[in-house]
């Protein structure tokens, strides 16, 4: 009698995270589009990510914006008052504190008025493509998804 699985048995169910995640590189930041966010905490959870989630829809500044990250992440590290506190406590001492199984990180509604206009926004998520780098330079998926408000 064969024991062994059936190729059926190998391939993940149309839902699982393989299939949500299918084309998506494993370092980037991108537009959430069509991905919803209790799809993309079932998937990290499937995968064994950390699933880190920031509502920023009430921000009126960059400090505003930094304080609601650094809290709806739990930062171990203060995030500052600038996006390269932010970088950096998503990055060395993460890495430092062990082996890291992966990210998926959503950014949603991004405010988009006068007091944190284009650049602001931009600026940010230079800040989290900075940090995919990081985190793909040391073969850990690091995958961002936003949206505007």
């Amino acid at each position: 009698m064969n024991m062994s699985p059936s190729i059926a048995a190998l391939k993940p169910p149309a839902g699982s995270a393989d299939s949500l995640l299918k084309g998506v590189r494993t370092n980037i930041v991108q537009s959430i589009r069509a991905f919803r966010v209790s799809d993309l905490q079932e998937a990290a959870s499937a995968l064994g990510h950390h699933f880190l989630y920031a509502n920023l829809a009430n921000g009126q500044s960059k400090q505003d914006i930094l304080d609601m990250i650094g809290q709806q992440f739990m930062l171990a590290v203060a995030v500052g008052k600038n996006f390269d506190s932010l970088y950096d406590s998503m990055t060395d001492p993460v890495h430092k504190s062990g082996p890291q199984p992966g990210f998926i990180v959503v950014l949603e509604h991004i405010p988009a008025h006068a007091k944190f206009d284009k650049e602001a926004r931009e600026q940010l998520l230079d800040i989290f493509r900075d940090t995919a780098d990081y985190w793909g330079d040391r073969k850990t998926p690091f995958r961002c998804f936003y949206s505007f408000l």
